[in-house]
């Protein structure tokens, strides 16, 4: 009876500068840096609780009564912008490590361009 007395709780984070995140009734708007806003139609059941933006990262709270739905929303909702490890933006769960990957450095490049001739 865990779910329908307390409910269960999924958090995920969306990490970078100025991603917004609007919740409007059962419609959430991600802004996540695509050519169009998406549009995400959570079920019943489901809600959704965007915090303040703190430090380059938005808070999202995942609640409802249902544990089954509630990971499937989650996953969904953390699939749209996976997180990068090159630059480590997107959306993933609170507490997911990250590898962060390095990138070429400048000497990298110019051997990786060649001569072309």
């Amino acid at each position: 009876m865990n779910g329908v007395s307390t409910g269960f709780t999924r958090e995920l984070a969306i990490f970078r500068d100025r991603l917004p995140c609007d919740v409007k009734g059962r419609i959430a708007t991600f802004t996540l840096g695509y050519s169009h806003p998406i549009e995400y139609y959570l079920p019943e059941g489901i809600d959704l609780k965007v915090d303040k933006p703190v430090a380059n990262l938005t808070p999202l709270t995942l609640t409802g009564p249902d544990r089954q739905l509630l990971g499937q929303v989650a996953a969904t909702s953390a699939a749209l912008r996976p997180p990068d490890p090159y630059k480590n933006k997107g959306i993933r769960y609170v507490g997911e490590l990250l590898r962060k990957k390095v990138g070429k450095t400048e000497r990298e490049e110019r051997s990786s361009m060649g001569t072309g001739l």
